[in-house]
């Protein structure tokens, strides 16, 4: 089956930042959009600037019942979009308890919450497209984001056992793995940085683009329009992919 000539796509985590650019690339791709986030008033202002269809869902996707409530109430998924995610540093020693379990429950809990959600829908339309956001730390590790590395490890694993699961359903799965991008979680980084080593902001900067072979961070654009990709019907034979956004940082 051929995608939808207007596919309904759902983003998580869609009020700014990758979450943003990503909804913005499918509105323009002809999608009818419903933006999942926690905070109404910021999913409104961004459903005002896009030219589509944009339904918005206040919702809180590490909360099992409260997922399940939200897509029980929408029109049938043909694209899902699992953006939603935290990433806070510490050494593992210092790693508490909270940090640990809250940021398996955004980054993995609430991809796995929302995709259960779709799974019948899509596999009765015969069509579906799932992209998970995940990131180079679930392709390699990092020192001191052992947390939010295990999750987004947990993220490509999940993405590639989904996957065999549906390769005969219509269903694609594919998890996109940005490097260092310019967004609001780069910018947290970055004054950690200076906060603990007392470099400047420049040099803080230059120390995590230093990682990206092009030297350079990637825009949130870059992943939208690899995610775009993923799907359009062009995209059909890629699922299980776990595609690094990084400028060669993974290879």
């Amino acid at each position: 089956m051929q995608r939808p000539a207007r596919p309904h796509a759902v983003v998580t985590g869609a009020a700014g930042g990758i979450g943003a650019a990503i909804a913005r690339q499918l509105a323009a791709d002809g999608c009818s959009l419903t933006l999942v986030g926690r905070t109404a008033r910021t999913l409104h202002a961004l459903a005002a600037s896009i030219d589509a269809d944009c339904r918005v869902v206040a919702c809180d996707v590490a909360e099992s019942a409260a997922v399940q409530q939200a897509f029980a109430a929408l029109p049938p998924v043909d694209i899902l979009i699992n953006n939603a995610g935290q990433a806070e540093s510490a050494p593992v020693a210092r790693t508490s308890d909270d940090l640990w379990h809250r940021l398996l429950a955004v980054n993995l809990s609430g991809t796995f919450f929302c995709t259960r959600a779709v799974l019948d829908g899509m596999r009765r339309s015969g069509w579906g497209r799932i992209v998970n956001i995940a990131s180079t730390a679930g392709q390699r590790g990092y020192g001191y984001v052992a947390a939010y590395a295990a999750a987004k490890h947990g993220v490509v694993g999940f993405t590639r056992s989904l996957a065999i699961e549906v390769a005969t359903s219509g269903i694609t799965v594919n998890a996109v793995c940005p490097g260092f991008t310019e967004t609001d979680m780069l910018a947290r980084s970055v004054a950690n940085i200076v906060e603990k080593t007392g470099r400047s902001e420049a040099e803080a900067r230059a120390q995590l683009a230093a990682l990206n072979p092009q030297r350079r961070f990637v825009t949130p654009q870059d992943v939208a329009a690899s995610v775009a990709w993923l799907c359009s019907d062009g995209a059909a034979a890629m699922t299980g992919q776990a595609i690094s956004v990084s400028g060669g940082e993974v290879m």
